[in-house]
């Protein structure tokens, strides 16, 4: 099985995973008042969110849930500007922790990484073109990888910029899905009547969603793993 296709496996067990919990626990009356607090406190809604994100990447938390929370609470322009926004403090500030007070942690921690070891002599002159990709590609775990980039020379504003560009496909996709999850939710309480074409428009929307990010990653990674060739025989 190619990678490829377990992403898509894993994408689709999420989504099964999602209806499931819609069906089988009160997920409508929570998201209800959910979105309700929400709209009411809109501004101390997304600065708590920033602030949550912030905090679970730092501790090296997933974000993933959060990502789908925004797009059910916040809409999906909204949701994807705050996880972009906060994605990207939070990696910034991982960042910074592992160049200061955990550089001892972190070096140790990816001396058995060969493939990251490779990819740091090419870190001084390409490092936008490195973060860009590794952001892009499933090869190297997130939250790992903010600390990281501490310890090798790229600099940060290559790192910043190219974090935020290669976090956007993944924020998008599942931003998408918290904004499908949270529409279905609401039709299913009868709160949205989109008809049957809204519907079908939604699950489309997000299947093409899910294709484009797959191409992306597999155009990533293709890249990136001629970056490890090349850097592993300098």
């Amino acid at each position: 099985m190619t990678k490829n296709s377990l992403n898509l496996l894993r994408f689709g067990g999420l989504a099964v995973a999602i209806a499931l919990l819609i069906w089988l626990l009160p997920v409508r009356e929570w998201l209800g008042a959910a979105l309700q607090w929400t709209a009411a406190n809109p501004r101390i809604a997304a600065v708590a969110f920033v602030g949550i994100y912030v905090v679970a990447t730092v501790a090296l938390l997933p974000g993933l849930l959060l990502t789908i929370a925004a797009g059910a609470l916040f809409g999906l322009a909204a949701g994807v500007a705050l996880v972009s926004l906060a994605s990207v403090l939070g990696a910034t500030a991982a960042f910074f922790v592992g160049r200061t007070v955990a550089r001892r942690w972190v070096s140790q921690q990816i001396s058995a990484w060969p493939k990251f070891r490779a990819l740091d002599s090419a870190l001084g002159e390409r490092g936008f073109l490195i973060v860009l990709l590794t952001r892009l590609s499933p090869l190297f775990p997130f939250n790992l990888l903010n600390y990281a980039y501490g310890v090798t020379a790229v600099k940060p504003r290559q790192y910043v910029l190219g974090s935020w560009i290669g976090m956007l496909p993944g924020t998008l996709l599942y931003v998408y899905a918290g904004s499908v999850a949270a529409n279905l939710a609401q039709v299913l309480a009868g709160d949205v009547k989109t008809g049957a074409a809204g519907n079908v428009l939604l699950v489309v929307g997000l299947l093409a969603t899910v294709a484009v990010t797959v191409v992306v990653t597999r155009v990533a990674r293709g890249y990136l793993e001629r970056e490890v060739d090349a850097a592993g025989q300098a």
